[in-house]
């Protein structure tokens, strides 16, 4: 029988999806299981983007262009002005989301073996994306004593080798929560203009902060030109995760022309996502406003439950909509199928994800599970409940 390649038997499997098996089986059981595991917003995507797809008057689904219309991207490069984010519709490339921006960038900037300093935990997927692309992760690891705030920049220093081509980060901060600041920012372009490497962004979640903090993009900061990628996408500001449209945005124009040929490689993001997508950036700030209050309710009442259960710490998320939660137990993993194949509190349950697959370094967070809030005031109570419960039962 033919082998498979090593890069595929690395690749990782997605700590998030990974127990979906287990999930179904906890239906066909006639269990209730409230998600916590992943962050599927319950928000409406607004009818603006929908009605777009709905009236279009295409008679043929033909290609676009490989970076996306023009059209699209020259409101794209509106938006981010109302940000205070000032970039041409030239310096965009529409991606399939999020997701194949990073894989965009990852190959434009970096050859195999080479080596990206990312602050753990980090979004599972980034170890998938490294693994893909035969690059390197060099984590450099945070602490929830410390909220998981930026570790020393020291610590950057430290590990940047002749290999080093990038730090990436991501801001607001899946799985964490937490939101950089701009002083940590300034001290992330301190070491990338000192090392010359880039800084790789994924700013996805940039309209969710809270508590009046203020949101500092690294397209903000004046002399990372050259250095400064930004990774983006509509699946959680318009609650369009299957629309599967993001963005690659650059000053740098190599970096641009170097990720249109990965972009002409798969000839062009689809066309009915894009009018969709078009169509939100029309979406009223109202729309932003109820979601920001909503979540920030949300997060509080999360963690307000989860203080109430003895043994447990969570970190305080000031951005995104997750947070890490450290619980009594040796292994998180066991825990999360434990839920699902074996308990069940008056036939309810509930799914998290096991927080091991948000860190590179090995036998780290293995007590740890990141809890996405996506779910309405009710169920989130009712959720915790179920997980106090659990808990005082487990066979640690």
């Amino acid at each position: 029988m033919p082998k498979i390649s090593k890069k595929g038997q690395m690749m990782p499997s997605s700590p998030i999806r990974k127990l979906v098996p287990y999930a179904e089986q906890a239906y066909k059981d006639g269990k209730t299981v409230y998600h916590l595991n992943i962050g599927q917003p319950d928000i409406k995507t607004p009818e603006i983007a929908l009605d777009a797809v709905r009236v279009h008057s295409l008679d043929i689904l033909a290609y676009t262009r490989s970076e996306g219309s023009e059209e699209y991207r020259k409101k794209i490069a509106q938006y981010y002005a109302k940000n205070n984010i000032n970039v041409d519709h030239s310096d965009i490339i529409v991606t399939t989301g999020g997701s194949e921006a990073l894989l965009f960038a990852f190959g434009s900037v970096m050859d195999s073996d080479d080596e990206i300093i990312i602050p753990e935990p980090f979004y599972a997927n980034y170890n998938g994306f490294s693994t893909a692309s035969d690059v390197k992760v060099v984590p450099v690891i945070s602490k929830i004593d410390d909220n998981f705030a930026l570790p020393p920049i020291e610590e950057f220093e430290r590990l940047i080798t002749d290999k080093t081509k990038a730090i990436l980060i991501c801001n607001p901060g899946n799985p964490t929560g937490y939101l950089y600041s701009k002083e940590e920012i300034k001290q992330l372009a301190a070491i990338i203009k000192k090392h010359d490497l880039f800084l790789i962004a994924d700013e996805v979640y940039r309209e969710f902060v809270y508590d009046g903090n203020e949101f500092y993009s690294i397209m903000q900061e004046e002399g990372l030109e050259d250095h400064a990628i930004i990774i983006d996408s509509v699946s959680k500001r318009y609650s369009m995760c299957g629309a599967r449209i993001g963005y690659l945005v650059s000053k740098n124009k190599e970096v641009i022309s170097t990720a249109l040929k990965f972009a002409q490689a798969r000839l062009s993001p689809p066309t009915l996502a894009q009018i969709a997508s078009e169509a939100a950036l029309d979406t009223p700030q109202s729309y932003f406003d109820d979601v920001i209050k909503e979540y920030s309710k949300r997060r509080n009442i999360l963690i307000r439950e989860l203080k109430k259960i003895d043994g447990l710490k969570v970190a305080e998320p000031k951005g995104a909509f997750y947070c890490i939660v450290e619980l009594p137990v040796k292994s998180a993993d066991h825990f999360a199928q434990w839920l699902l194949e074996s308990y069940e509190h008056h036939k309810e349950t509930v799914m998290v994800a096991p927080a091991a697959g948000f860190y590179s370094t090995p036998n780290v967070g293995l007590n740890q599970i990141r809890i996405a809030y996506v779910l309405n005031e009710e169920s989130l109570i009712k959720a915790v409940s179920i997980l106090k419960e659990a808990l005082k039962v487990y066979p640690n």
